[in-house]
């Protein structure tokens, strides 16, 4: 409507310049027409005026602001009303987030694992409750401010790599703290934030080492005793029958057969006594693993060189010898010597255990798991392991065999650990045992 009276003052302008001789009307109209075209873009202006107040609204995320929706036509009606629905948008999404964040704020801060986010310079972003009780502050704006309490500690804060787990040992006057660290990396707004979640596990370690030492004393007493106790016996026997003829009461000679019992006497206390040194030197030995050489080689010449040392053993017992390495030029850096130690001994337990098996077959698989990790897998079908059995297998002196030391697992996990790898084990009794070594 503004247009076509618009286009009618400017025809009616003209035709009277044409037409008519006179001065003041084609004024007084051109006024008209200069105020039409005032207003028409001032009615246009609105909508850049509203669009700009809607856009700055979401700028500065103020959503109080509303937008008339009658009286400017039907166009501007529907685009005043897409603007309010926005803006009713907005502000649900906002407040969503808003009690998002206040929920995630109750968890960090109320969770009993310490945690701490921070710039490489040190500057604190965030410290929940659990960490401000570790340390023993009310506030905390620097990690170095908490060097009064370790220095270790601050310093293994601002130089921990993301995904690295570092455990630092603290001791106060009247405390030991065995701190676990674990950090992870975070980008905002153009800072490296590290986020670094902090748990103090000395009653863990206590409670495991307590438990690691029962297990330990009631192997070596089991072992000890079944030497002293026959020892101490035949010792008691031995003085009895030589105490008369010491003294020399009637009666009390040695005769042949008592020689015979008196020699098979000491000759039994000598080899119980060897067995208890030799038991002595053992877990002697399992104390003094040697610190690894480590170098970077294939994984297939690990495996290849422990299949030429056991060939001789697996064909004389018929066994089926398969390996495989996927990707075939796996390489990695670790003491080929004590892992061939490892292996060998994963060989020799596979090779008893299928003793009497009518069809032996022995596996052994490298490859990288789902993980990114390289793991040696070595299988057979044997007999398997009970499950009551399991979980004592890497007990040092732990053994089923009848000859066994009991342990090959025990120093196949120390050095694995050296490794900074794992061995576990999974059985099916009848089924077959794997042994997985995981780096």
């Amino acid at each position: 409507m503004r247009i076509l009276l618009l286009t009618a003052s400017i025809f009616l302008f003209i035709y009277t310049i044409l037409e008519y001789s006179f001065n003041i009307t084609p004024f007084l109209i051109g006024l008209l027409i200069i105020v039409q075209i005032m207003l028409l873009f001032k009615y246009i202006d609105r909508v850049n005026r509203d669009l700009t107040n809607f856009l700055e609204s979401i700028r500065f995320s103020e959503f109080s602001l509303t937008f008339q929706t009658r009286g400017l036509g039907k166009s501007f009606d529907d685009l005043n009303r897409a603007f309010n629905d926005v803006i009713n948008d907005f502000q649900k999404v906002r407040s969503e987030k808003e009690e998002h964040f206040q929920y995630l704020q109750s968890i960090v801060q109320n969770i009993d694992v310490s945690i701490l986010a921070y710039q490489r310079d040190g500057t604190v972003e965030m410290v929940n409750k659990a960490a401000k009780k570790l340390f023993q502050v009310s506030s905390l704006r620097n990690i170095h401010s908490l060097d009064t309490l370790s220095g270790e500690l601050v310093s293994t804060l601002t130089e921990i790599k993301p995904g690295e787990n570092k455990l630092v040992r603290i001791q106060e006057q009247d405390d030991l703290l065995q701190l676990a660290i674990f950090a992870t990396e975070l980008k905002i707004h153009n800072k490296v934030i590290i986020l670094s979640t902090i748990k103090n596990i000395q009653s863990v370690l206590e409670e495991q080492e307590t438990e690691a030492w029962q297990k330990l004393i009631r192997v070596l007493t089991h072992e000890i005793m079944n030497s002293i106790t026959p020892i101490a016996s035949l010792s008691s026997t031995l003085d009895m029958m030589l105490k008369g003829v010491v003294t020399g009461e009637k009666d009390q000679t040695l005769d042949t057969e008592s020689v015979i019992d008196i020699q098979q006497a000491l000759q039994t206390i000598n080899k119980r006594s060897t067995g208890l040194l030799h038991f002595v030197n053992t877990y002697r030995n399992l104390t003094r693993i040697p610190k690894p050489n480590f170098r970077i080689f294939p994984v297939s010449e690990l495996i290849n060189n422990v299949r030429l040392l056991m060939e001789e053993e697996i064909r004389q017992n018929n066994i089926r010898m398969a390996t495989s390495v996927v990707p075939p030029d796996i390489e990695f850096s670790a003491d080929e010597q004590l892992l061939e130690q490892v292996l060998i001994n994963m060989m020799k337990n596979a090779i008893q255990a299928l003793g009497n098996r009518p069809d032996p077959e022995i596996s052994i698989k490298a490859f990288i798991n789902k993980r990114g990790r390289l793991t040696i897998q070595v299988t057979d079908n044997g007999q398997g392991i009970l499950k009551d059995v399991m979980d004592k297998i890497f007990i040092p002196f732990f053994t089923t065999k009848a000859k066994g030391s009991g342990i090959g697992l025990s120093l196949s996990r120390q050095i694995m650990r050296l490794h900074g790898g794992t061995i576990t084990a999974s059985s099916e009794p009848d089924v077959g045992t794997t042994f997985t070594l995981t780096f």
